[in-house]
């Protein structure tokens, strides 16, 4: 009876940290989407203040710079759980389904293995930014941690999400040639 009472338990928090997971990747996607739409709206904006001659804001054209930095590193972790990482079919399409599960496999474990280490690089990054007191000195003063902390986040969720490719059912490489969608 006890053991069943704690199985129970782990099995709820295990969900609870899935939900909480997929709840993180999710929000980094709606993030990444929205400053999407603002790099649409503050480049509109921007060409306008010039085209009736005016100067637009350094602001402008500093959060257009951090929001596309910010979006391709918030984004991804969703990319790759969606399989929307670019990768090539022509050499997986001519391999058998044992190669090709070895082949996809083998792919995701490198990948993981180097966003981990991009993971911790940055975590580390981040670290020295926060110790030293690092800005980034340009239209305004931005502390530079502000900058660095999305690379230990970001790269862990694309580490876990790379490793699901190589622990689950599913693999990255579809084994065919060609548009798919």
């Amino acid at each position: 009876m006890r053991e069943n009472f704690f199985g129970k338990k782990m099995n709820t928090l295990f969900r609870n940290i899935k939900n909480c997971y997929d709840g993180l990747i999710n929000l980094m996607a709606l993030l990444a989407g929205l400053m999407l739409v603002w790099l649409m709206i503050a480049i509109v904006v921007s060409v306008f203040i010039r085209n009736i001659g005016f100067q637009p804001s350094a602001w402008f054209f500093l959060s257009t710079e951090y929001a596309i930095y910010y979006l391709t590193l918030l984004g991804t972790p969703w990319l790759i759980r969606l399989k929307g990482q670019v990768h090539i079919e022509l050499l997986t399409s001519l391999l058998s389904p044992f190669f090709l599960q070895v082949v996809s496999r083998t792919v995701a474990l490198l990948a993981t293995i180097i966003c981990l280490v991009l993971a911790w690089k940055g975590l580390d990054l981040m670290m020295v930014n926060i110790e030293r007191q690092d800005y980034d000195v340009r239209a305004f003063f931005v502390p530079k941690w502000i900058l660095t902390m999305v690379f230990p986040v970001s790269f862990t969720a694309m580490a876990i999400e790379f490793s699901r490719f190589i622990f689950g059912k599913d693999i990255i490489h579809s084994g065919e040639a060609g548009m798919n969608e």
